[in-house]
């Protein structure tokens, strides 16, 4: 008992939670600030997870305990064994050797090995091609399984379908598979979407070299799982495979949803990482201008002998019990808003829809333990200066506060200011393209940071300024606005903050995001002189068709295209990233013409069989030139030894690898050129030429003709598909600071009760002190913006002038005008309907209210 006493802490807390009921305006803003922090950062925590655990659980697959398919990773080559090893994603499927299946149906308990080869298959239905589909031999309907429902299982020149999709036995079909169209009849009906072909006929209408896309293992009866999962997977070492079991089995259905998984886990770790630090800024705002008015309180609990030490653990205990309730209820709503997140970045086609959220204790201890850090180090820093304040200072402080700068703050600003102008300073000067984006996340907290530390000072220039317009405009309501105002300075600076973070943030994501798309939809644009493109929705186009296309009367040049991701083997390139290099495949006879690309030494003419045109700063890089041998590592893995037959010169962070399309598509999935460019002849009818082009393909089901306007636009909208999943993220943590931003104006005002009740006994009538209030609100929001413009431009300008050499973003003006309306609207809203509110009880009553 004495001891409790003595120390004193025990009877502070009670003391704080008894006068909850006093506060709750306070309580209610800092329980939401915390809880929507934990929310967000739930969120982020299980969509990492997620991109973790990669569960794809297996469908096509699900009869197969063990499931052995291509691995995806590759090891970068080191320039020295020093170095850390660095791994990327292939683009494309690896595929594994056939004898590969013989071996491990050896394995004892393995009952058998089944390959399983995957390839676009599609039923043609009146003459037009139907729905994508996906053909496979009929072993592999063990693995699903698909048992019969009608017929037989398929021999030479027959095929197995869906019963659903009204065909019968004996048909004959037409399907288009490999790019070439053949008509077989029907043996049989499952209950599978997919069409499968007799074994002996998959080999030739793929063509992937007696490769298989994955194999399934079907265990013995009574086989140790585990004993032959060890065993199998002894006899796959060695190759490029890997094994896998229970709900990863699904990747080796969805071999992209490895490059998938690395996009969500540094998705989620960016916007976490920003989230958490948000959630610090806001709640420390929150906390402090809670604290701030308190300065009463606290000052009489100083005044009767209560020493720092008790007033520091009476902050910090009442934070933690708030924190404590925040965080157990935004982890609990963190789990399905996490779940929203996911399913729309599914919906989106950013992560595969097979894909599972998973958001288990991990997040959850991180989000707790995160929010329990925030508020404990938002509350410790809000109530040092109580604690250290002397209890007369304190007194005659309460009603006024002016000293705000501190060596702490001060050193703290100064190291932000340098991280922020080092971070300007690196983009401009080393960063080259879209990766100068990787700065503007620390770069905005950096400013927004210095600023908020210095922001009475800023903010007492901005009102000295602003302090004769408003008069001038406004009368007398601006004349007791600006009075107000400048005796208040450290709080309307709080207030301040949160408008400056969330205008900052919103306009620096957002310009960013259109800055990218439009820099590289231009990029695209310059690189593509083709006048007509021919697209296929089976799969891609066969490779003779660019022959016939380049013959028709009016093509000046025709090109196969295939696109994918390569990496240089050797020799060693130590400027090549994990994401490796972009590749495209185009025709020798027409890739000058239907490219903008110039070559600078050698000729594009020369692109055939295994050769490679190069950018010449990769070239110089590699210490290579036109005549010299490079090793490729492509899409699927295969090293390739290519000579280089040209060199050009590059748009700085859209770089492009040259090869012949035969070549490139040999190495992607479909193993087919996914278009071909025409270039129509000068004074040629564009009109006709189309005409002349839908005639010849009219044989070809799924093979359409369309303008470049309708290429570009594609290329666009998947640029927006990028964008859109930013916007997604960062319009969240917006949506956060927007809160903080109307908690902020809500406690800032409701706080003014006795000021609002003693004005009106001097004679003010309600309207005058609504009319105050506004012009208050309009001074507050406009230095937020303005200092919020500022934070984002110092992110935006080093970025515009590395990738457009440009000093403003690409953008519609209209975006920062939202932001800005949306910033005033909120801090005006938020304050007129809380000083209506404050203002309704009787003058007389205002004045003896808690503060």
């Amino acid at each position: 008992m004495g001891r409790a006493r003595a120390d004193g802490s025990p009877v502070m807390v009670r003391v704080a939670l008894r006068t909850l009921r006093y506060r709750k305006g306070a309580f209610i803003a800092t329980f939401l600030a915390m809880t929507f922090g934990a929310v967000i950062t739930m969120a982020c925590g299980g969509l990492m997870e997620t991109g973790i655990r990669t569960e794809v659980p297996a469908q096509r697959l699900a009869a197969a305990p063990l499931v052995v398919t291509g691995s995806q990773s590759y090891a970068l080559p080191k320039q020295n064994p020093d170095e850390d090893t660095v791994s990327g994603t292939l683009a494309e499927r690896v595929r594994l050797d056939g004898d590969l299946v013989s071996k491990i149906e050896t394995v004892p308990g393995v009952a058998s090995a089944v390959g399983d080869v995957s390839f676009p298959a599609t039923l043609v239905q009146d003459g037009a091609a139907g729905p994508p589909a996906s053909g496979h031999g009929w072993s592999s309907a063990a693995l699903t399984p698909s048992p019969l429902t009608a017929g037989h299982a398929p021999g030479p020149g027959e095929v197995v379908l869906d019963g659903a999709a009204g065909h019968r036995v004996g048909d004959r079909v037409a399907v288009v598979a490999n790019a070439r169209t053949a008509t077989f009849t029907v043996a049989g009906l499952t209950g599978s979407p997919d069409v499968f072909f007799a074994d002996a006929d998959v080999e030739r209408i793929a063509g992937h070299g007696g490769k298989v896309d994955s194999i399934g293992v079907l265990t013995a009866p009574g086989a140790d799982l585990g004993q032959v999962t060890h065993d199998v997977g002894e006899a796959v070492k060695g190759a490029p495979a890997v094994l896998l079991t229970g709900a990863e089995r699904g990747i080796a259905e969805h071999f992209e949803s490895n490059r998938s998984s690395e996009s969500l886990i540094v998705l989620a770790a960016v916007f976490g990482g920003l989230a958490i630090s948000v959630a610090l800024f806001v709640v420390a705002t929150t906390l402090g201008l809670s604290i701030q008015q308190r300065q009463r309180e606290l000052a009489l609990l100083r005044a009767i002998g209560t020493t720092p030490g008790q007033l520091r653990r009476m902050v910090i205990g009442e934070s933690l019990v708030m924190a404590v309730f925040a965080t157990a209820v935004g982890g609990l709503l963190g789990v399905p808003f996490g779940q929203w997140l996911f399913d729309r970045l599914a919906s989106a086609g950013v992560v595969p829809d097979a894909m599972v959220f998973r958001a288990g204790w991990v997040p959850m201890v991180v989000a707790v333990g995160s929010s329990l850090l925030i508020s404990l180090a938002a509350a410790f820093v809000a109530g040092r200066r109580a604690a250290r304040t002397r209890p007369t200072e304190a007194l005659m402080e309460a009603a006024i506060q002016r000293r705000w700068l501190s060596a702490v703050r001060l050193i703290l600003a100064v190291l932000c200011f340098g991280g922020g102008t080092a971070l300007f300073i690196v983009t401009i000067a080393v960063m080259t393209g879209p990766i100068a984006a990787s700065t503007a996340g620390p770069s905005v907290l950096l400013w927004a940071i210095g600023l908020a530390l210095v922001a009475p000072g800023i903010t007492r220039v901005m009102l000295a300024v602003l302090r004769w317009p408003v008069r001038a405009v406004s009368g007398t309501a601006g004349y007791l606005a600006t009075l107000n105002t400048k005796t208040r300075t450290v709080r309307v600076a709080a207030v301040v903050t949160p408008i400056m973070l969330a205008t900052g943030i919103a306009t620096a994501n957002i310009y960013l995001q259109t800055t990218q798309v439009a820099v590289a939809n231009e990029a695209y644009g310059e690189n593509l002189r083709a006048d007509l493109v021919l697209n296929s929705s089976t799969g891609g186009l066969p490779g003779d068709l660019v022959a016939e296309v380049a013959a028709v009367p009016g093509v000046a040049a025709a090109s196969e295209f295939a696109s994918t991701t390569g990496y240089v083997a050797a020799p060693h390139d130590a400027s090549q990233s994990e994401d490796g290099w972009m590749i495209q495949g185009v025709s020798a006879e027409g890739a000058a013409e239907t490219t903008a690309v110039r070559v600078t030494d050698g000729t594009l003419a020369d692109l055939t069989g295994h050769t490679v045109a190069l950018p010449a700063e990769h070239a110089a890089a590699l210490g290579r030139g036109v005549g010299d041998t490079i090793t490729m590592r492509m899409g699927d893995g295969a090293e390739v030894d290519v000579r280089i037959v040209g060199l050009y010169p590059g748009r700085e962070g859209f770089q492009t690898v040259l090869m012949p399309a035969d070549l490139v598509a040999a190495h992607t999935t479909s193993g087919l050129p996914a278009q071909i460019m025409v270039r129509a002849d000068p004074g040629t009818s564009l009109d006709a030429l189309s005409r002349s082009l839908t005639s010849l393909v009219a044989d070809r089901p799924g093979v359409a003709v369309a303008d470049r306007d309708v290429l570009t636009a594609a290329y666009a909208k998947d640029q927006q598909l990028g964008a859109w999943i930013n916007y997604l993220m960062a319009g969240m943590i917006v949506a956060y600071t927007a809160i903080s931003v109307v908690n902020s104006q809500v406690m800032a005002t409701s706080a003014r009760r006795r000021e609002f009740g003693l004005q009106r006994l001097t004679g003010s009538t309600r309207g005058q002190v609504l009319r105050m209030m506004f012009v208050e609100a309009g001074m507050v929001s406009a230095i937020g913006i303005v200092l919020g413009t500022v934070v984002s431009a110092t992110t935006l300008l080093p970025f515009t002038l590395v990738t457009d050499g440009s000093l403003l973003p690409k953008g519609p003006i209209w975006i920062y005008l939202a932001v800005i309306g949306t910033a005033t609207a909120l801090t005006l809203l938020a304050t007129m309907v809380t000083t209506w509110v404050t203002l309704r009880p009787r003058p007389a009553e205002a004045t003896v209210a808690p503060a």
